[in-house]
């Protein structure tokens, strides 16, 4: 019988452009310019300088453009900060059946070494909708069990979606490409206990660098084992949970395609998918009736069984632990009526009002939301059972609703109006003043005939200063 690493293997190898299903380009096509998008603003946030100062510290020469910045590095180098950039805001893409953020990963290993492995658009969407498949199916083989390890899967999953893309990219043949996934197997890294800080987002960047190193050193002949993620001693034996079974990943690959169904869920929020329901419900109360944060008296949040797994910062101190908090954005959203990329800012954290907001909302993991979902137990957080607020005013009032999926979900899919408001937001951050022309070349992307013209327009922008230390 034919084993899981053989099975993605061949997988990559045999299918194309033309496989793709109708309405496939035009989704990966979203994602992609929200990928590029949420990139530039990681150019802007607070893991910049550190990252910056990492690659001056290297002290090596490169010709791999780091976007948002003036400077080049080296591929793998390259791959790493543009990586972490992407997934620095927490307001990249969601996959929930991983659970993970692939599309960073993919898109950073992917322009890492165009100078040598030139791409067409066309090439570029084959890769990236093949490398979602392959990495969203060996995760649902493994499950969610996985993840409630302490694994965060965009580190130890996202590695496969971006290998599975430079393999498809680089037209490796099969042995090759299994030998890739044998070398990056013992590279899959994350774990959960560094949410909420600059960690985090690296787990992303040294998946797109790792996945970019393991098919490289396959190409230069290193050897590996060939049945990585089924053996006994493989990947899912050290990484998986009793229920994981890699039968499950080979017999639902392309079937459907990821792309398609489930889908991947855009992000509205700047901050972990796993708060975004209820904080849409602050929203839409606020806005339906027209109170404001000083009319509440109480603010009840109830979230399903495992919602607030990752949610672990009831009292956050900095913009960062913001973004893992569901007591936070909750009251962010009563006292500004909306989100921006500021709101997850230390200083936006840090207001007196929002530390007198936390004292009057109480939010809890309530059985009731569990929902009758069979697969409710293979879902991730943000995507399980349904959210309910409750708000109570100061007059006595009382208003509740109930959310079962986050605004940009595949049911409640971004329009383009919304990402193109997204990535101007974003271009902006990382000082961007000017970025209709690359949102634009992203638009008509499988008529590019060299990727390279659309990245070096997001080349060149001014940088923050960066000294070895």
């Amino acid at each position: 019988m034919t084993g899981l690493t053989e099975a993605v293997a061949r997988f990559i190898s045999e299918r194309n452009f033309a496989d793709l299903p109708e309405g496939a380009v035009e989704k990966a096509k979203k994602v992609i310019v929200d990928t590029f998008a949420v990139i530039l603003a990681g150019a802007g946030s607070e893991v910049e300088e550190p990252l910056l100062r990492y690659l001056a510290m290297s002290d090596e020469s490169g010709q791999s453009p780091i976007l948002g910045t003036t400077r080049h590095a080296a591929a793998e180098t390259a791959a790493l900060i543009n990586g972490s950039f992407g997934h620095a805001l927490d307001f990249d893409d969601v996959l929930s059946m991983m659970p993970a953020h692939p599309s960073a990963i993919i898109v950073a290993a992917l322009i890492a070494d165009l100078a040598h492995y030139p791409l067409t658009g066309q090439a570029f969407i084959e890769a990236y909708v093949i490398g979602v498949e392959a990495g969203a199916r060996i995760a649902e083989g493994i499950t969610v069990g996985h993840y409630g390890r302490g694994f965060h899967g965009t580190g130890t999953l996202g590695i496969f979606s971006a290998l599975a893309a430079l393999a498809k990219a680089y037209r490796l043949d099969i042995a090759t490409t299994r030998t890739a996934f044998g070398i990056a197997a013992s590279m899959a890294s994350g774990l959960r206990r560094n949410f909420g800080t600059m960690t985090k987002p690296l787990h992303t960047g040294l998946a797109a660098r790792n996945a970019l190193a393991a098919v490289r050193m396959a190409i230069c002949g290193l050897s590996a084992a060939p049945d990585v993620l089924e053996a006994k001693s493989g990947f899912y034996a050290a990484y998986g949970v009793e229920r994981s079974d890699p039968e499950v990943a080979i017999r639902n690959l392309g079937k459907p395609w990821v792309i398609m169904e489930p889908g991947i869920a855009l992000k509205k929020f700047a901050c972990c998918y796993a708060s975004h329901r209820a904080m849409d419900a602050v929203l839409v109360l606020r806005e339906q009736h027209g109170f404001s944060a000083d009319d509440v008296r109480r603010l009840e949040c109830r979230m399903p069984p495992g919602g607030m797994l990752v949610l672990t910062y009831p009292e956050p101190l900095t913009g960062l632990e913001g973004k893992f908090s569901l007591q936070y954005p909750l009251a962010a959203g009563l006292l500004d009526g909306g989100y921006t990329l500021w709101s997850f800012s230390d200083e936006a954290v840090a207001r007196p009002a929002i530390h007198a907001l936390l004292e009057r909302i109480d939010a809890f993991e309530d059985e009731c939301c569990r929902d009758d979902d069979p697969l409710f137990d293979t879902r991730s957080s943000g995507g399980r059972g349904f959210v309910e607020v409750d708000v109570e005013l100061n007059d006595g009032r009382k208003f509740g609703l109930r959310v079962g999926k986050s605004p940009g979900h595949p049911s409640r899919e971004l329009t383009w109006d919304d990402i193109s408001a997204k990535f101007d937001d974003c271009a902006a951050m990382a000082g961007i003043s000017d970025a209709r022309q690359a949102f634009a070349a992203l638009r008509e992307l499988e008529h590019c005939s060299d990727l390279t013209d659309i990245v070096n327009l997001f080349h060149g922008q001014a940088a923050s200063p960066a000294q070895p230390v």
